[in-house]
């Protein structure tokens, strides 16, 4: 099967290539080593996500070995697959380049293939040991210039320079230096650099869910998730952007590029909207939007998102379920922009489907979701209830029923229509919902095989992402045939084109991570250079001084910075560049401030903005796609893209300050539930506050009343702070008591004292996350990593252990405890919502009444 990126024009096919794939396309035995590369390197990955080397006690590799492999294919198929110059030859592949791409496989692998060699001469590397690794950093410079770019290449130059320049630097950012032997060993042969934890997460995370994508995607799952969102939504007014804004939404879980995701999508969303009356400009904003929000969507996010397991120390269901409520919200937020815009521009649906009674259309769909929330909650009990009964037995039993379901959709499938392969733009016919998801629901089993690994076996996210794939290839080896067993068809063909379409899914899989892994590795550069050098310690300093005690100042100096870096680099390498150099920052001086800042938010806080580098003018590749098949100009497109993010850009300040949005400290299903409406009604009204329009156009009074609804919404802990604060303080011997007391997963929140390594009486909160709630709060502190020495009516923090939780949170060996925060009995923060509802009630009112004189159509 087709990709929904081989339906596209050649010249956008080009614009996929050379932006992440490789814009050369050369033929015969060329091309078949290419392929080869790609899947062996492919089949490498898929053996090492596995538990099969541990099983057969065969292929087992360590961290640094299979991130040595990973980065020798990345840099060879870099150099064979990304020509040199925009005028060098597309269909073949120079012999300088062949030269190049053997001597950086040579230089990626050296680490591995003299690894017994090395790790006799620690820190003593010899001559050939400095060529190699010299050689390897300026192939991977160059490596990085062609798949990723010329300012990535350049920012990694910079800071190389840096390192060698220390000496001759101004006062503020002067150090010592390095050698040239000690840059090269550190870069190159240690994992300090390059080998570092950026292309570890690369080789052994990334690459499979890039692959899960890939296959997901040869399988048809991009065309059904497509079909799906318009069957559902292309029959309303603007039905064309809502359905751009919920198949990228569900195609983030395929497609980890936002360019390919406009080009997949928007070959048929773009002139399907610009049909129904948006315009150009619009319509390819929409889908740029909708697009590059795929990233922050799980539970298959960005590359950059299985970075945070590695910097934030927290599982990745956890990630998951931290990021999960702002991209609903960013979502939900675009979706309702685009209606208002149908509303504004007076738009009629383009597609008439089957007229049905407004009760019978929400009786179906009641039933429907209510239905698929029974069989969902059913399966889980099931398999639950094998697990706790059947022993040892529980994995065979899981299989048959996860067998049972695969024949069931296939066979709901069989007896389906075939689904399009495409969107008609000219004559565009309506889909029934419920036949076309049935059409279908195998597509839906590797992506629950996924999400159960994740968040109910709690496995790595590798791990989880190896039986998703697997389930997937048995899935795309069988469909076709059990599809024409079940329909008494003919056989013939069907499981070659099974196999065709595995073996393609491989291919594109390793072709699309060529980036990644060469931008991780150079990522390692930089962070190598900040390890070097100590210029972390430097650039707290710094931003303290830019934001002078200000969080606010110091939070939009960072997004500044996400946005700057994001015009030339991508937003893998932007994360990890800005991660490690300011996300210690901002929890330091937040804490510095009294305020506890948890680790994620920062995270969550600088991936959203460098995601947002993919938009913003005057570069971003999305936004370019996007105007090429618009044929729009691309810097307007990128203006208004700018316009509707705004609903993205407000949710990382407002989770700084509102933890509650991140699903942290979410007490009960009661708040829960308070919190999701208020969110949900406050993106509303954010949406409508952009677009100046809410029932009919706002006035400006209107829109004033809108905005402090929104506030009241999204910050009702910012009021209730002034009437009263959330902690009172107890003294510290009484630690070991609020510790017991605090509930489970809940955080205990200290204020602490001591001398920084340069000399300065530093007083901060912090908190620490504890697990299970026990008897002995003592026991509490210290399995999260924290050991205190009481000292008469003092107490001490006697040993802070590495890695841990309390590492993380900022605690400090050596260091006073002054206070433990306990929270106060306030009333709930959310009893502001009354009054935000009291206004928009108000606002909703003045506008009906001007509704009969002022809107040109019926309601929608």
């Amino acid at each position: 099967m087709t990709t929904d990126i081989e339906k596209a024009p050649e010249a956008l096919q080009q614009l996929v290539a050379d932006s992440d794939t490789g814009g050369r396309k050369p033929s015969g035995l060329t091309a078949g080593i290419i392929f080869a590369a790609a899947m062996l390197w492919g089949l490498f990955q898929f053996w090492y996500a596995s538990p099969l080397p541990f099983e057969l006690g065969f292929g087992i590799l360590n961290d640094t070995e299979a991130r040595a492999i990973h980065l020798a294919f990345a840099l060879f198929l870099a150099f064979m697959a990304w020509p040199a110059f925009r005028r060098s030859p597309r269909n073949r592949v120079p012999l300088a380049d062949w030269a190049l791409a053997l001597v950086a496989a040579f230089c990626g692998a050296y680490i591995m293939l003299f690894y017994a060699e090395l790790a006799t001469r620690p820190g003593q590397p010899n001559t050939l040991d400095i060529v190699v690794g010299l050689a390897g950093v300026l192939l991977l410079l160059e490596a990085t210039r062609r798949a990723v770019g010329w300012p990535m290449a350049a920012l990694a130059l910079i800071f190389l320079a840096y390192c060698m320049l220390g000496p001759y630097l101004p006062e503020v950012l002067s150090h010592k230096g390095a050698s040239l032997n000690r840059l090269v060993s550190h870069m190159w042969l240690t994992t300090e650099g390059v080998y570092g934890i950026a292309l570890g997460v690369s080789a052994g995370t990334i690459f499979v869910y890039v692959l899960f994508g890939a296959l997901l995607d040869r399988a048809g799952g991009g065309n059904y998730m497509m079909q799906v969102s318009f069957a559902a939504l292309g029959h309303l007014r603007g039905g064309p952007a809502k359905v751009a804004v919920v198949s990228s939404a569900l195609n983030g879980m395929i497609s980890g590029s936002s360019v390919s995701n406009v080009v997949s999508g928007g070959i048929f969303t773009i002139p399907l909207m610009k049909k129904a009356g948006y315009g150009g400009v619009k319509a390819g904003a929409i889908e740029t939007m909708s697009s590059v929000n795929g990233q922050i969507m799980p539970p298959v996010m960005g590359a950059a998102a299985f970075l945070m397991v590695e910097y934030v120390g927290i599982p990745y269901s956890d990630i998951v379920k931290h990021a999960f409520l702002p991209a609903a919200l960013s979502y939900l937020g675009l979706l309702y922009i685009v209606h208002l815009e149908a509303l504004k521009l007076g738009m009629q649906p383009i597609v008439q489907a089957v007229q049905r009674p407004w009760r019978v259309r929400l009786m179906r769909n009641a039933i429907g979701i209510a239905g698929s929330i029974v069989v969902v909650c059913a399966i889980y009990y099931l398999l639950q209830v094998i697990k706790a009964m059947m022993g040892a037995a529980a994995p065979y039993a899981v299989s048959a029923v996860v067998l049972a379901l695969y024949l069931f959709s296939v066979q709901q499938a069989a007896n389906s229509p075939d689904l399009p392969e495409d969107i008609d733009i000219e004559n565009p016919k309506p889909l029934q919902t419920w036949p076309t998801v049935r059409a279908g629901l195998h597509y839906i089993m590797p992506i629950g095989m996924l999400i159960w690994c994740l968040m109910v076996e709690e496995m790595s996210p590798a791990l989880s992402a190896f039986w998703a794939v697997t389930t997937l290839i048995v899935l795309m080896l069988t469909q076709r045939p059990l599809i024409a067993l079940f329909r008494r068809t003919s056989l013939t063909g069907t499981w070659m084109d099974g196999w065709r379409s595995v073996v393609g899914g491989f291919n594109d899989g390793s072709r699309n991570m060529i980036g990644i892994g060469v931008a991780t590795a150079t990522a390692g550069i930089i962070v190598g250079a900040i390890t070097l050098t100590g210029l972390g310690l430097r650039m707290t300093e710094f931003v303290e001084f830019v934001a002078q005690g200000n969080v606010m100042v110091m939070l939009l100096f960072i997004a500044f910075v996400c946005l700057v870096l994001g015009l030339g680099v991508p937003t893998t390498a932007n994360y990890v560049l800005v991660a490690t150099l300011m996300a210690p920052v901002v929890v330091e001086l937040g804490a510095q401030s009294g305020l506890v800042i948890p680790l994620i938010a920062v995270h969550l806080f600088v991936f959203y903005y460098g995601i947002m580098g993919d938009i913003t003018p005057p570069v971003g590749l999305a936004t370019f796609a996007a105007a090429a098949i618009s044929g729009e100009d691309a810097i307007k497109t990128g203006v208004q893209g700018a316009i509707y993010a705004l609903r993205t850009v407000i949710l990382p300040f407002i989770w700084i300050f509102n933890r509650q949005l991140l699903l942290i400290n979410v007490h009960g299903a009661g708040e829960l539930i308070r919190l999701l409406l208020a969110c949900t009604l406050a993106t509303l009204l954010f949406a409508a506050v952009t677009m100046n329009w809410f029932r009919v156009k706002s006035r400006w009074w209107e829109t004033v009343l809108l905005a402090v609804a929104v506030v009241l919404l999204f910050r009702p802990d910012f009021f209730m702070d002034r009437i009263e604060p959330e902690y009172r303080q107890v003294p510290a011997s009484q630690a070991y008591e609020v510790a017991r007391d605090v509930p489970s997963d809940d955080r205990v929140v200290m204020v602490i004292r001591g001398l920084t390594i340069e000399g300065d009486d530093i007083t901060k909160t912090v908190a620490l996350q504890l697990g299970d709630k026990g008897e002995d709060g003592r026991k509490r502190l210290s399995d999260a990593g924290l050991q205190l020495m009481p000292l008469g009516d003092a107490v001490q923090i006697g040993q802070v252990k590495f890695g841990t939780r309390a590492a993380k949170s900022g605690f400090e060996q050596g260091w006073d405890v002054v206070a433990v925060q306990v929270p106060t009995d306030r009333p709930t923060a959310h009893w502001f919502y009354l009054p935000a509802l009291l206004l928009v009630a108000l606002v909703w009112w003045s506008q009906g009444r001007r509704m009969p004189a002022t809107r040109p159509l019926r309601a929608a």
